[in-house]
């Protein structure tokens, strides 16, 4: 049985919006992101996004730089995971600003609104690694996945 409030996160309307962030997104890099929502894991947040990141095979692209934004709404918490291709050539602090917008707006109750701004924010800097090729292809869905 689904988790309420997990459904409750967000509405239809605004999980289309976060659809669309994606693909806005992904239409300038060659990186693939990804959302997924779920109640609460009894792992660290960190370590579950890493086992997500796994199970959604986000860890087979070809470039190894999937990203995904796994968010915990009871344990109200939220992590934003790279792949090994991003994180080899991106500086560290690379991601805190993707983090600082999702979390300003998460502070406010704009959930919706963190998500979709943390989406673009994360394709504006995925493009400069990984510029989007003619031959690309989108590698990974676009949904939302929860659990």
């Amino acid at each position: 049985m689904p988790d309420s409030k997990v459904e409750a996160f967000l509405s239809p309307e605004e999980e289309k919006e976060v659809v669309e962030a994606i693909r806005q997104a992904e239409k300038n890099t060659s990186g693939e992101i990804r959302v997924h929502i779920e109640g609460s894991s009894d792992k660290d947040s960190f370590d579950r996004a890493q086992e997500l990141f796994h199970d959604l095979k986000m860890d087979e692209t070809r470039d190894a730089n999937g990203v995904l934004i796994y968010i915990a709404v009871q344990d109200r918490t939220f992590v934003i995971y790279g792949d090994k291709g991003i994180n080899e050539v991106v500086p560290d602090t690379f991601w805190d600003d993707t983090k600082d917008v999702i979390q300003a707006h998460f502070k406010k109750g704009n959930f919706k609104q963190g998500i979709v701004d943390g989406i673009l924010k994360a394709g504006e800097e995925l493009k400069e690694h990984f510029p989007y090729k003619d031959n690309d292809t989108n590698e990974l869905s676009n949904e939302v996945s929860k659990s």
